[in-house]
């Protein structure tokens, strides 16, 4: 499936200005701030939503993601359990000092009301130049402001050789002829 045919050239241009402020220049911002699409999320506006976390993952910017959860967000993430924006970026800070090179790609799997439901697979190496490709699944819960207010992840690790990568784009955002999860057959 390729998610980008689905996207008109409207919403292309709404999810470049969404992602910009995703990950643009930030300042602290509260849970007043109204970050769209917001809820009830139809297949479009889901679509959005996860492409702007994929992106804002994609920029390895701790302070820039955070902005995406509420100031009290709860993670499950492995055998992790953030809680709140600081904690959420000293993890981010940590995954990435160790997980290097890092690309993602999130995809749609379902949604309802507020809720996202996201397959997702990502690269990386280590500090010793081994290779690794991540699957996981989340479940993401919204408030009324489109702030996510519950991340729930289940993450698997697979050792790969560095010939069998599927993702060389530079790093940064994935660029939008870049095949998905499914098209990649992962």
């Amino acid at each position: 499936m390729i998610v980008d045919i689905l996207i008109s050239k409207q919403t292309k241009e709404m999810l470049v200005s969404d992602q910009q402020m995703a990950v643009g220049e930030g300042k602290t911002q509260g849970d007043n701030v109204t970050r769209p699409p917001v809820p009830p999320f139809n297949r479009e506006t889901a679509i959005q939503k996860v492409r702007l976390a994929e992106d804002g993952w994609n920029s390895r910017d701790p302070e820039k993601v955070a902005l995406a959860y509420t100031i009290d967000s709860r993670w499950r993430n492995r055998s992790e359990f953030p809680s709140g924006r600081q904690e959420i970026i000293q993890f981010l800070k940590r995954k990435w000092a160790r997980e290097l090179d890092y690309r993602l790609i999130k995809e749609l799997w379902a949604y309802t009301g507020n809720r996202i439901a996201v397959r997702f697979a990502y690269e990386w190496h280590d500090d010793s130049g081994n290779w690794f490709r991540s699957y996981g699944n989340e479940n993401w819960e919204f408030g009324d402001n489109g702030l996510m207010r519950f991340r729930y992840a289940c993450i698997n690790d697979l050792p790969i050789k560095e010939s069998e990568r599927k993702y060389h784009w530079p790093l940064g955002r994935r660029p939008d002829a870049h095949p998905s999860l499914s098209d990649l057959g992962l």
